[in-house]
């Protein structure tokens, strides 16, 4: 299939004003940015409504708390936010966080954990478990129902996946064109490695600025958990995008899950490019396909 329409149009947006590529800056100037460019796919009404919203902490980090506009108890999602481990925030996931909670009806608990370069590896996935545990212990804080699930995109994916073979108690995931195998090989990492937001050199630059130097083994499950795939792995939605790099390696986790067992809806997007759970205001296929995903989750939560 083509790019979407309106994907193509944020691309060129993106392009024609003549920022330096990710990889070639600071990593302050990316931090700032992808801030701005969360800032921008916020519609003119503002962020998506919710029930409330509550600035927190889980495990000593900083947490936001999402609450639906629902009586009675009802799930808890713990979200773990994309950016390469470098980049993201509490703040560029909001809007994305406030859809999760809305489309699915569950608490969502967003979590900061400590990025790159500052923190390197294996920080994040140590801060995602360490979360993972002080939500699954402690659901009646929260949604206050037994049911536990964990969402995250990209680099969020890598530690929602990672914290599914680290922790017991979650009853579904959502893993959103996740990176689960860093030092894999894989057809789209070549035909999707220029033109379409997120780049291969932006990619080796997230990973290197991760690793920070350090000498990382290809099968530890701290950075790739395509290597622990097993049976008891709660059931999972799998959402690719047509044209990203990542596309081929998320499928591969999708077929290892179901090789192993695990009931998996792998949702191959169409037309859509890597950070479009960000781009619904500029592409109505975008929203169509985020509302799709989470209405898989919320099948699996229910």
């Amino acid at each position: 299939m083509a790019l979407d329409p309106g994907i193509a149009n944020l691309l060129s947006f993106i392009e024609q004003a003549g920022y330096p590529p990710m990889h070639e800056g600071t990593v302050e100037a990316a931090r700032k940015g992808f801030a701005a460019l969360a800032a921008a796919s916020i519609g003119p009404d503002g962020p998506i409504p919710v029930g409330s919203v509550e600035e927190s902490s889980v495990a000593g980090m900083r947490a936001r708390i999402y609450r639906p506009e629902a009586e009675g108890p009802v799930p808890t999602v713990l979200f773990l936010h994309g950016g390469g481990f470098v980049i993201g925030s509490l703040e560029t996931h909001d809007n994305v966080c406030r859809r999760l909670c809305v489309d699915t009806g569950a608490v969502v608990v967003s979590v900061d954990y400590r990025l790159a370069p500052e923190h390197p590896f294996p920080a994040a996935a140590e801060d995602a478990i360490a979360a993972a545990k002080e939500v699954v212990g402690s659901l009646d804080r929260y949604g206050g129902s037994d049911v536990v699930g964990v969402a995250g995109d990209s680099a969020g994916g890598n530690l929602s996946a990672i914290v599914t073979q680290a922790v017991a108690g979650f009853a579904a995931q959502l893993l959103i064109y996740p990176a689960v195998d860093m030092l894999g090989s894989y057809e789209s990492r070549t035909t999707n490695a220029e033109g379409y937001f997120l780049d291969m050199a932006t990619m080796t630059w997230f990973f290197l600025t991760y690793v920070a130097g350090q000498s990382v083994e290809p099968g530890d499950l701290r950075h790739s958990p395509i290597a622990g795939v097993r049976g008891d792995l709660p059931p999972a939605v799998v959402a690719t995008a047509e044209f990203d790099p990542l596309r081929d390696e998320g499928l591969a986790y999708a077929a290892a899950l179901e090789a192993a067992g695990v009931p998996v809806d792998s949702v191959q997007c169409a037309g859509m490019v890597h950070g479009f759970v960000d781009m619904a205001l500029h592409s109505p296929a975008a929203d169509a396909w985020i509302r799709d995903m989470n209405r898989r989750f919320a099948a699996l939560l229910r």
